[in-house]
């Protein structure tokens, strides 16, 4: 079968080792935002055997006999059916059984069928709750994986993919050109600006906007192989938060009143997720938070969220049997006066 026939090509051993130094470094900021939860938390980010991948399904390239064999695996659909804004063209299949099959090659022409990803990445998606014909801003995109994840829930009258690191926006370009068909692109517009300049080049000109902020990604970032680069990275950690919120206020400056904004990060930092939200909400008359709690009820079945300390948004924890995240998601609308 397909599925069987793609696991033994993926098969390969683990050689992953830790980076010493940002584990000592998260032990200690995480003991004190997240207590017990750390220990199971950390568990879970040091075992790559662990990890969990979600199937994410091309609507413009649908692999029904991959479905058929993920349905026999006992795979079952993500929040599918009980989710408050669930769009019915989104199809995203997970076990609670650790495992991957491999990612398709992109070959130019051929769509590719589907799309791995850590599930609480659909999240953010979800929770910008995009509806056909509207002008969507996704700041800082690449890989493309939330740019993909968007474009399976509505069509969009204008979609603007930015990602400003070189490197980055041409993985960003063959993503989107690996799942989207072309005469879909004509709707779609690549750039490599500043994201923080976005919000004066096009004031008011966007419906939702989705901030996937770059972070200190806690995941990555513990396996890392130069432990030298890996200091480096941790002693720019600190300014971080000042490009996120810079960031956010060019994104709310290209928000039209009335609409919807989407803040994501992969950290479980406390700097870089709630208190960011915290320094734009203070600074903004303009800006209000949007009530989370609805979603983390309905999406509790598939995730783990921390019970407390994320008073504007949602933070998902890895857990046993549920290891997706870290992901933290807050919702942020603009008034219309």
């Amino acid at each position: 079968m397909v599925l069987s026939r793609l696991k033994l090509q993926s098969e390969r051993k683990l050689t992953k080792q830790i980076c010493r130094v940002v584990l000592d470094h998260f032990e200690k900021q995480y003991v004190k935002e997240l207590g017990d939860s750390w220990i199971t938390i950390r568990d879970i980010l040091t075992s790559p055997s662990c990890w969990q991948h979600a199937i994410l399904f091309n609507r413009f390239n649908y692999p029904f006999e991959l479905e058929k064999d993920l349905q026999l695996k006992r795979y079952h659909t993500l929040l599918q059916g009980y989710f408050p804004y669930y769009p019915e063209s989104l199809t995203c299949y997970v076990s609670r059984i650790p495992g991957r099959i491999p990612s398709e090659r992109h070959q130019v022409g051929k769509l590719k069928r589907y799309y791995l990803l850590n599930a609480a990445s659909l999240l953010p998606v979800l929770a910008l709750e995009i509806q056909n014909g509207e002008r969507v801003l996704d700041m800082c995109a690449a890989p493309g994986g939330k740019s993909v994840a968007l474009l399976q829930c509505a069509y969009p009258g204008y979609f603007h993919c930015n990602e400003y690191d070189n490197l980055r926006s041409k993985w960003l370009k063959q993503t989107l050109e690996s799942f989207i068909p072309q005469p879909m692109m004509n709707i779609i517009k690549v750039s490599e600006l500043d994201g923080r300049e976005i919000g004066d080049l096009q004031p008011e000109m966007f419906d939702k906007v989705l901030v996937d902020a770059p972070c200190s990604n806690d995941r990555s970032w513990l396996f890392s192989s130069d432990t030298q680069k890996a200091s480096y990275r941790l002693n720019q950690r600190k300014e971080l938060p000042l490009v996120q919120l810079e960031l956010l206020r060019s994104a709310i400056k290209a928000l039209r009143p009335g609409g919807s904004l989407v803040y994501s990060t992969c950290t479980l930092s406390k700097a870089e997720n709630s208190e960011v939200i915290s320094q734009v909400l203070n600074s903004h008359s303009n800006i209000f938070p949007v009530d989370m709690k609805e979603m983390a009820s309905t999406a509790s079945h598939d995730f783990t969220f921390a019970p407390s300390g994320q008073e504007y948004g949602l933070l998902v924890l890895p857990d046993k049997g549920k290891a997706w995240g870290p992901m933290f998601v807050a919702k942020l609308k603009k008034s219309v006066s």
